[in-house]
């Protein structure tokens, strides 16, 4: 097994500018989302900064931070 290589980190030196950070997805109890997988849901339960529990109708999942295939409708 290989590890996965280290992030480049940026020189203070580059001519370019240091990449940014992506803001952290935040969801309230009640949000309707829609997940890549899953399709369409509600997000009935919050564990803050670790994940949600969404409604999907058939089932409830609970999705973890930082919600990458969820986004807020």
């Amino acid at each position: 097994m290989t590890k996965p290589p280290a992030p480049k980190r940026h020189l203070p030196t580059s001519p370019f500018k240091a990449p940014v950070a992506p803001v952290p997805k935040h969801f309230a109890l009640g949000d309707q989302v829609t997940h890549d997988m899953y399709g369409l849901g509600r997000v009935v339960g919050i564990e803050e900064g670790v994940a949600a529990l969404v409604d999907f109708g058939s089932s409830q999942m609970r999705i973890l931070s930082p919600y990458s295939k969820m986004t807020k409708l």
